[in-house]
């Protein structure tokens, strides 16, 4: 009995410290991410509504910042755009955007959506007058990145909105954190490429680009309201209680219209990458042929298609119809269709693809072929840096030359360098010694103590290739 007792005052106490321990826990969890305390939600709201303003100098900053943002694009500098994004003040009425659905604020919110309409404008008119003016009309990789969203932009929107929310409503604003998110979130940078693409007539690029903004843009305004709603800040109050809860009726409803269609987009763009994904690391696993190599692969995330270009030994049908057996077993992949292109004869070269197909190919093996150049030059480069180097630090030359004057009094100034010689064909580096002789030496002596002079020098730096010159 005695026994019994004490199992059960110590589970008891098991229990007890068990408890405890949860409890300290959790008040050790909650002191880490609580952002309530503090928060200043009076001087969030009005540094919202401050930001929203866009008047004077806002409106030359942004064409500024525009300008500079589209010359950056232009020459494909990041540097530049990053520069741009940290003094555009497009952030403000977005979060305006955000914050005023969530606390019902239908003043604010037809302010905040205004001067976003009016940002949008200005700065694409702006980008489009210099890139209309600008002599260089090729789209630049700067460029090109910003015509079409992926999922990656959707997940910066998202952690950098909530990232920017969170830093406004915290007593003190962190100033380094709106900067950073106004890089990351790159809310200039498609709008510029827009004007762009209006511009030259690229359609294509300008809507991807719109969309890219617009998605930004959103998601921002989104983790606002959410962050918003979880700070608890204080509904706007009406003296009509009616049109109170009928504007919380249209807060809401407008929330919710902005929501769907962004959370739809997220899972779409989601599929489109994991699809993209997959059907690369099918290529690369599962498309395997001795004899035959992937030239070129291209998936589709809109027709479900993986088209592959094969070279070489062309491959029997059965190998084919194994590899769409295993397309179907990759979950994100099997309702996609497997085209395979290659040559009808064993030669595989790539007549029967098309032009544009194959000035794909070779452009691409082109590419690959320059890549390995360019790194086999760096490679020639480096080691050459290094051989003068060590040739260099064969000897302490201040040393040598006061040797050499003690052993050569005719000689009135030595110099030393590292000469590049080349044939053509080979290129050395050759350790070139110049001597400038006293005026009373004459032109035999100089000979000859010029060729002791290099005779010793092969002795004293154990050098088989020097140079001994004459300069007088």
């Amino acid at each position: 009995m005695e026994n019994e007792n004490e199992n059960l005052e110590k589970k008891e106490e098991y229990h007890v410290q068990a408890k405890g321990f949860l409890q300290s826990t959790k008040v050790f969890v909650n002191d880490l991410l609580d952002i309530r305390t503090d928060s200043d939600r009076e001087s969030t709201l009005e540094a919202v509504r401050k930001d929203i303003s866009f008047k004077g100098h806002n409106a030359w900053i942004l064409i500024f910042s525009i300008f500079v943002a589209s010359i950056g694009l232009n020459v494909s500098s990041t540097a530049v755009v990053i520069g741009a994004m940290l003094i555009s003040p497009l952030m403000g009425p977005i979060v305006g955007v955000g914050m005023s659905v969530a606390i019902n604020d239908v003043d604010t919110l037809r302010k905040s959506l205004k001067n976003l309409g009016i940002m949008v404008v200005l700065s694409v008119l702006t980008a489009f007058v210099y890139f209309k003016i600008s002599p260089v009309t090729e789209i630049t990789p700067e460029l090109e990145a910003r015509t079409y969203p992926t999922i990656l932009d959707v997940l910066v929107a998202i952690f950098g909105g909530l990232a920017l929310i969170v830093g406004k409503s915290k007593k003190g604003t962190i100033a380094s954190v709106i900067l950073g998110v106004a890089i990351a979130t790159a809310l200039m940078p498609p709008l510029c490429t827009v004007g762009f693409g209006l511009a030259n007539s690229q359609w294509q690029n300008a809507g991807g680009a719109f969309y890219l903004f617009s998605i930004n843009a959103v998601f921002i305004a989104l983790s606002t309201f959410a962050v918003t709603k979880l700070l608890g800040f204080p509904l706007v109050r009406y003296a009509n209680s009616k049109r109170r809860r009928r504007t919380a009726q249209v807060a809401s409803a407008v929330a919710v219209i902005v929501m769907i269609p962004s959370i739809i987009l997220f899972i779409n763009l989601l599929n489109k990458t994991l699809f993209e994904t997959k059907a690369k690391d099918f290529v690369s696993n599962d498309i395997r042929y001795l004899g035959a190599e992937v030239l070129k692969q291209e998936a589709d995330f809109d027709d479900k298609t993986i088209d592959i270009y094969l070279i070489g030994k062309r491959v029997p049908e059965a190998t084919v119809a194994t590899w769409r057996a295993r397309l179907t077993e990759i979950e994100a992949l099997k309702e996609s269709k497997l085209i395979v292109h290659q040559s009808a004869e064993e030669s595989g070269n790539l007549d029967e693809l098309s032009t544009q197909v194959r000035s794909g190919i070779l452009e691409d093996l082109y590419l690959k072929n320059q890549e390995v150049i360019e790194n086999k030059d760096s490679r020639i480069r480096l080691l050459e840096d290094r051989i003068n180097s060590y040739r260099t630090s064969l000897f302490d030359f201040n040393s040598l030359s006061k040797e050499a004057q003690a052993n050569y009094e005719e000689i009135e100034n030595l110099g030393y360098s590292n000469q590049i010689i080349t044939d053509f064909k080979n290129t050395d580096t050759i350790p070139t010694f110049s001597i400038t002789w006293k005026n009373n030496v004459s032109s035999r002596e100089k000979e000859e103590n010029r060729q002791k002079f290099e005779n010793w020098l092969n002795v004293r730096l154990a050098l088989d290739t020097l140079t001994v010159k004459s300069v007088n």
